[in-house]
């Protein structure tokens, strides 16, 4: 960003907001006088449900369309960011769909939220649902700071950690954040707290706290119907109120090492009383805790980096508090102290802050030297013959970049190609994401092989 550019930005009183955008709860704050401000919503809460409910009179965003799900539990939506960038056909969307109280359905290919509002039938995309907590986000942001101008901006957290230490000399750290239904990796070395520079990034974009809850669901699902022969997924209303004790007992759970489960009425008058031990916990959900380590390694692995040449392992999102978790990140890095210094529900927010502050050119004492240095997430790349993914930008290539690459025609005269961008690491481009297409006409008459078509991919610093 120009000298020019901070000045003016300075002097129109721009407010930087951050925004953690999560899959079960998302959080907002605010960098100003040298400090970042987590903001609390009209419940005064500093995380808000990423929850969207309809009902026959009005829209629900946040808290108040959580506390009504058992009563609406086909109209209220969660978990939507599990659905973007998703084929309807996926494996890991059907299992969800099971779970789900909601509606999805298959619209050419792709999975859409189905819902009844004001006594009509609506259908949304999932992103269209997440732009709905967004929106609640901002005006969260904008309840508290005023009619100030705001710019928002949405980014990972290692600054959080960084610029709270006033780090010297050269370290290298590792993000491990499982939140309710993502999870990302990341590894990055920090030199004299200012330069943070992303060496790799791995993940599990389907793998949280969510597929914790749902393991729990089906064993107590089983449970029920051998006490009772009652099967309880045929009952929406009864499966969210024994998924919502589920996810309280989980809670518990980091802290204590047995919860009871206590429901009165939930099905046909018939009461429910249980218990769930950590270990009976850490036994249903054993598989996916350790499939957390896979991304580590394959982070490390791409980073060229030796474990042992971690310094600092940073938890991040409400998932890591689970005891087991904590036990196997550690025996991984052979026995190291993981950092549990910044809370894990508003890391992301509290990072994106500062990102944005520096973004819109804060020239704050505390940030007007940090840089940070990103990479590509996934790969990038054009479709050629046969459907085949042909990779431009490689993924962890360093932001900004620029690549070039050199195509041909595949037939005599051919007038023109269909140029289609996709994102991911499959052979195929049809495995992977489409993010667009365009047909480039116009190419003089030649034998196939002849015409030169240069496909140039160029990233900013904003990934545009």
């Amino acid at each position: 960003m120009s000298k020019t550019q901070s000045q003016n930005i300075k002097k129109s009183s721009t407010v930087a907001v951050g925004i953690d955008l999560g899959t079960t709860y998302s959080c907002v704050g605010v960098f100003q006088h040298g400090k970042v401000e987590i903001i609390a919503n009209d419940q005064g809460n500093r995380t808000t449900p990423s929850y969207v409910a309809f009902t026959e009179t009005e829209r629900l965003i946040g808290d108040a369309a959580k506390n009504q799900v058992a009563s609406n539990p086909r109209n209220t939506i969660f978990d939507a960011k599990r659905l973007i960038g998703r084929k309807y056909d996926e494996q890991c969307v059907q299992q969800d769909i099971k779970n789900w109280p909601f509606k999805v359905i298959n619209d050419h290919g792709r999975p859409k939220i189905q819902i009844n509002y004001k006594n009509t039938i609506k259908t949304f995309t999932p992103e269209e649902i997440s732009a709905m907590v967004l929106i609640k986000m901002k005006e969260i942001a904008e309840a508290y700071l005023g009619k100030k101008q705001i710019s928002f901006v949405f980014i990972a957290a290692a600054l959080a950690y960084g610029l709270e230490k006033n780090l010297t000399g050269e370290k290298n750290i590792l993000i491990f954040d499982l939140g309710g239904g993502t999870f990302d990796v990341s590894v990055l070395s920090i030199d004299e707290g200012q330069l943070f520079q992303v060496k790799a990034t791995a993940g599990d974009t389907h793998l949280g706290g969510e597929d914790f809850d749902n393991r729990l669901l089906s064993y107590y699902c089983n449970e029920f119907k051998m006490k009772n022969n009652k099967d309880l997924t045929k009952n929406v209303r009864s499966l969210r109120r024994l998924k919502n004790n589920l996810e309280r007992a989980k809670r518990i759970l980091s802290t204590a090492t047995e919860a009871n489960i206590e429901i009165d009425s939930l099905m046909d008058g018939i009461d429910f009383y249980s218990k769930l031990s950590r270990a009976k916990f850490e036994e249903l959900c054993m598989g996916l805790f350790r499939s957390t380590l896979k991304p580590v390694e394959k982070a490390l692995r791409d980073a060229k980096m030796d474990k042992a040449r971690i310094h600092e392992v940073i938890l991040v999102g409400g998932s890591t508090r689970i005891p087991k978790i904590q036990k196997l990140l550690q025996d991984f890095f052979n026995g190291k102290e993981l950092n549990k210094s910044i809370n894990p529900d508003e890391a992301v927010a509290y990072g994106a802050a500062i990102q944005a502050a520096i973004l819109f050119g804060d020239n704050h004492e505390i940030i007007k030297d940090v840089l940070l240095v990103d990479v590509i997430p996934l790969s990038l790349g054009i479709e050629t013959v046969g459907g085949v993914m042909n990779k431009i930008i490689e993924r962890n290539s360093r932001i900004p970049c620029t690549v070039s690459k050199d195509f041909t025609t595949f037939e005599n005269n051919q007038p023109g190609v269909t140029i289609q961008v996709c994102e991911g690491e499959r052979t195929m481009t049809a495995d992977n994401n489409l993010l667009g297409k365009f047909e480039l006409m116009g190419i003089p008459p030649a034998a196939r092989g002849i015409p030169r078509i240069v496909v140039k991919f160029d990233v900013d610093g904003r990934c545009k």
